[in-house]
This record gives C-alpha cells, sequence and structure tokens, in this order.
C-alpha cells in the first residue's frame, strides 16, 4: 500500500452498523472512520496510517463477518467526473 489508509470494505450484510465495522477494525490498530453506506452492502474504514490499514487488510480479507465472506481493498480515490448516464432508448 503506497500511503493509503482508507479501504473499501465490501459484501457486508445490510444489518451491520458503522459503529460495529470500527469495532471490527479497531483491533488492528486506530481507526478514524468507519462508514456504512446503508443499503449497499459496502462501506470504508480509514486506519490511522498505511501500515495499519494494510495489517487489517491483510487480516480480514476473505473472512467470515456476520455470515458473510467480506472483501476489503484499497479504496480508490473519488473521481471528480461525473458518471456518465446510460441512455434509454425506448
Amino acid at each position: 500500500m503506497q500511503g493509503n489508509n482508507k479501504l473499501y470494505v465490501g459484501n457486508l450484510t445490510y444489518s451491520v452498523t458503522s459503529s460495529q465495522l470500527e469495532e471490527l477494525f479497531s483491533r488492528y490498530g486506530a481507526v478514524k472512520d468507519a462508514t456504512v453506506i446503508e443499503g449497499r452492502g459496502f462501506g470504508f474504514v480509514e486506519m490511522a496510517d498505511s501500515a495499519l490499514a494494510n495489517k487489517a487488510k491483510e487480516a480480514l480479507d476473505g473472512t467470515d463477518f456476520q455470515g458473510r465472506t467480506l472483501k476489503i481493498n484499497e479504496a480508490r480515490p473519488r473521481s471528480n467526473e461525473a458518471r456518465p448516464r446510460r441512455s434509454r432508448e425506448i
């Protein structure tokens, strides 16, 4: 990881809360922020530094959390460009 301390956490159950996500990742170091995107099955966790983020990713990726296998990747920066909308032809 090249200095990125923010992780994408996928394959979450819709009932997972941000505080549960923070609690899970805090076992691996200081969590600056944990956010679950409601109704989407994923979230983001920002660790205090990239070494802690890497440690948490290696420990938790592919593990079971509330009956689902976690998929953890380095979060990609948000694009400033608007996503193109699909045209709907009738």
